[in-house]
């Protein structure tokens, strides 16, 4: 069995097959999922699956790449949707300096700042978003010791892993670590212990080889177990095991 901690389930790309897709997973081996909201808009869209599938959790944030024109009545929707017994996280939040066209760093700054001030608030975990602002957003972060979560799609070095490690963070693998000549996905993994991984497809992206190119879901999330057990020297069926365990744990989640 598997917890897919990251899948936007909520994407246009599944509207053709999304409640078949989604009512099929748990005879797939796909024992939970958490989809993660980008606004306000798709939050909701995450709330109603998960009122929808009883194996469907939601997190709800603005992700910093969807922040432009964020203001108190968006952040009042999103707490107001944090308060739904199947919401068990802020997320997707963060920095993005990849997109020269996201907006301005300081202003996504002040919209991570007010979401894990939130969270905080909530008592409720996070789910970091961090593309090109390791330092940024680790700094960010430690403002906040009280709040923990997840570094999705986990892309820093091993010295940034190891200083979120030693605050009590998870990291989160996805299908890149099964591209070729990722050698800073090995090291990261090398140096996790399995009890602080999730497992991710941050579906319909980033999908794993053999099926990159395609549209990812959850049914993938095996290649990237695979793939780490392999690293590790582990049996992969045991290391999923365990990361179900680790998202339960972080996400509280009793089933």
């Amino acid at each position: 069995m598997y917890f897919d901690t990251h899948a936007h389930y909520d994407d246009a790309a599944f509207d053709e097959d999304r409640d078949a897709l989604l009512s099929s997973l748990p005879e797939a081996g796909i024992e939970l999922v958490v989809d993660p909201g980008c606004d306000v808009a798709s939050s909701r869209r995450a709330v109603a699956l998960a009122e929808k599938f009883p194996h469907v959790y939601a997190a709800v944030g603005i992700h910093p790449g969807d922040c432009a024109g964020c203001g108190e009545g968006e952040l009042a929707a999103i707490r107001a949707l944090a308060a739904h017994p199947k919401a068990v996280a802020i997320g997707e939040i963060g920095l993005d300096y990849h997109w020269e066209d996201n907006p301005p760093k300081a202003f996504q700054k002040e919209i991570f700042r007010a979401q894990l001030a939130m969270a905080a608030e909530l008592d409720l975990p996070v789910i970091v978003h961090d593309r090109e602002a390791h330092g940024d957003c680790l700094s960010v972060v430690s403002e906040f010791p009280g709040v923990r979560g997840v570094f999705h799609c986990y892309s820093g070095s091993a010295e940034l892993a190891e200083a979120l490690l030693k605050r009590g963070w998870y990291l989160g693998f996805d299908g890149p670590v099964t591209y070729k000549n990722n050698r800073r996905g090995w090291e990261v993994a090398e140096m996790t212990p399995p009890e602080r991984m999730l497992l991710e497809t941050d579906a319909p992206y980033l999908t794993p080889v053999p099926n990159r190119g395609k549209r990812n879901d959850s049914r993938n999330l095996r290649y990237i177990a695979e793939t780490l057990a392999a690293w590790r020297n582990m049996d992969p069926v045991e290391l999923a095991r365990i990361t179900v365990e680790n998202g339960k744990r972080l996400f509280g989640i009793e089933v």
